[in-house]
């Protein structure tokens, strides 16, 4: 769903926070790039040319992602990708889903979203890839609204990443599937800085244990810079 957006230097924030519609969505962020003070001088165009020249689609192996989703099968499931940023996997999953909402507390990502989607979808499965402004602490989800959900570069920016986590579950179906996919913290060749503010595997998997999940997997080994962590409801 996307177009790459991760790249070596700071924060632009990041997307979270309940199943509540209701609440007032926040700003912005993808993730990295040059340090970004608002987002009225956010260069977006600039951010996905020089992500694109990391080779994301390498690095990042969508393929295999979106396959720990669903076992393998994403037909009738609502597809649910927070921090979705250009759409990097969003769009990659629409073709194989019944829906797919990208959430992002950056509207100009959405915009993104929605015009490239444009060009890249068949007309026919434009419409099952809905965009969705959230707030930074809560997911904008309803109740049961997802069967899977897609976190991806985006987990170590969330501040309350328990209290995250307990508000997304209810969003969750009953045995649908979260997977977490983030930067190992350990010197990697591609990946935000400093390391210390990378949240490492062992932490985050604690709190899905904490959080109430289960089924929880932990992969170390299948991408070279992150880590994946595959957990149900």
């Amino acid at each position: 769903m996307h177009m790459l957006r991760f790249l070596v230097a700071a924060v632009i924030a990041v997307s979270i926070t309940a199943c509540n519609r209701n609440e007032k969505p926040v700003v912005p962020a993808d993730k990295m790039s040059a340090p970004i003070a608002s987002v009225d001088t956010f260069d977006l165009d600039g951010f996905k040319a020089s992500y694109e020249n990391t080779d994301r689609v390498v690095w990042q192996r969508p393929n295999l992602i979106i396959g720990l989703l669903g076992n393998g099968n994403l037909a009738n499931k609502v597809v649910v990708d927070i921090g979705a940023g250009t759409g990097f996997f969003a769009k990659r999953v629409t073709p194989l889903a019944k829906k797919v909402i990208a959430l992002d507390i950056d509207e100009s990502f959405l915009r993104s979203i929605d015009s490239t989607k444009m060009l890249e979808l068949p007309a026919a499965l434009q419409s099952h890839l809905e965009t969705r402004l959230t707030p930074r602490d809560a997911p904008n989800l309803a109740p049961n609204e997802a069967d899977a959900v897609l976190i991806v570069n985006t987990f170590m920016y969330i501040e309350n990443k328990l209290e995250y986590l307990q508000k997304l579950k209810p969003c969750i179906k009953e045995g649908g599937r979260l997977v977490i996919v983030d930067f190992k913290r350990k010197r990697t060749a591609l990946g935000p800085l400093p390391r210390e503010h990378r949240a490492p595997l062992y932490v985050v998997e604690d709190l899905l244990y904490e959080a109430g999940y289960r089924n929880i997997q932990a992969i170390d080994t299948e991408l070279d810079y992150q880590y994946i962590l595959i957990a149900e409801r």
